[in-house]
């Protein structure tokens, strides 16, 4: 695997959240002070997807998705324990602890503090995210943890293709058990476009830059070329979209701190379910860190896309899986210590 999948975590990645700021900044005074812009770019839409923004989200997931090896499926029965693990976590704990505990928050800890509107639309916000596992940045946060690359590969592609099947009817499900009606065409066609495309785009890209010129060639040139496009990407969708919610933000800037507070805990939360149960059957440290680390983690790009699809990019459904970008890298690196500083709790156990 290449250093560029697993080295040390790079400049615009570590401080993530520093640009996140700095982009709701910017989008918020945009909104406040150039209404403009995001009025004339609202207007270029189609079936309840903005154009541009569709475009900039394309720009942060294909590089991500070349990263994706495909072959490597083949060796998952070599370590099932741990696989078993994370999907389980991922999928029949996940989102469905994210909805407990967003609901507990958002209905009941917060009830003085926000409308039920907005609190079902946080909610919606919150299940978003607890449906859409980690991909790319998994690679980073293992590679911090000394995990296995190979074996973290193989959660990644499982966990791709487990999205395609799963993501539509848990989203569902839990948005209409919150009473939110679930438009299923809209809610398919953005995992087709922003899951199952750029997913197709990123194998046969790297399936034919490595038959041309190699794998060295494709690992530790061609993916060093997009670097820093998913970041980019994902700076200028917060530009636009903070333009579009300069309103809301203006009038709710306590929000934040509110949708902020179940998220973190949520994501404490799924890494210790996933770590302790590889402690428990005894799996190796390189094994039971990535396995927290993909399920603690969220596919926020995957979130974004679809609240915005769904509901808008002005529905505080989109502010709220926004929240998530904003947490998301200062709450791993944390996890990350923990994982590193507990290493001496999986000695012993046998290599899985």
């Amino acid at each position: 695997m290449s250093k560029e999948k697993c080295g040390e975590i790079g400049f615009f990645d570590r401080y993530l959240t520093v640009w996140v700021i700095l982009c709701m900044v910017v989008g918020v005074l945009i909104g406040k002070y150039l209404p403009v812009i995001p009025n004339v770019l609202g207007r270029f839409e189609y079936a309840n997807v903005s154009i541009p923004i569709a475009i900039l989200i394309w720009i942060m997931i294909y590089p991500m998705m070349m990263k994706v090896d495909f072959q490597s499926i083949k060796n998952v029965g070599k370590n099932p324990k741990g696989l078993f693990i994370t999907w389980i976590t991922n999928w029949l704990i996940k989102p469905f602890t994210m909805f407990g505990i967003a609901s507990l928050f958002f209905y009941v800890i917060f009830k003085e503090l926000i409308s039920p509107e907005l609190a079902k639309d946080y909610l919606a916000g919150a299940v978003l995210l607890g449906a859409a596992p980690c991909t790319a940045m998994v690679f980073v946060w293992s590679h911090l943890t000394k995990g296995n690359p190979a074996y973290t590969v193989v959660q990644v592609a499982t966990n791709d293709l487990i999205i395609l099947i799963a993501f539509c009817p848990i989203v569902a499900f839990l948005l209409g058990v919150s009473g939110i009606a679930i438009p299923w065409s809209t809610l398919f066609l953005s995992v087709v476009l922003f899951v199952v495309i750029p997913l197709i785009a990123g194998a046969v890209t790297r399936n034919a830059v490595i038959k041309k010129r190699g794998a060295n060639y494709f690992e530790n040139v061609f993916l060093k070329k997009f670097s820093n496009t998913t970041i980019v990407g994902l700076l200028l969708t917060l530009v636009l979209i903070f333009s579009f919610q300069g309103d809301v933000i203006l009038e709710n800037p306590f929000h934040i701190i509110l949708i902020a507070v179940p998220l973190i805990l949520q994501t404490f939360l799924i890494f210790f379910i996933a770590y302790f149960a590889c402690k428990a059957l005894k799996l190796s440290h390189d094994i039971a860190a990535p396995a927290g680390m993909i399920g603690a983690s969220n596919f926020f790009e995957l979130a974004v896309a679809v609240a915005i699809a769904l509901f808008g990019t002005q529905s505080p459904v989109a502010l709220a899986t926004i929240v998530g970008v904003l947490v998301e890298v200062p709450v791993m690196l944390i996890l990350v210590k923990i994982a590193n500083n507990t290493k001496g709790w999986f000695k012993g156990n046998e290599v899985s």
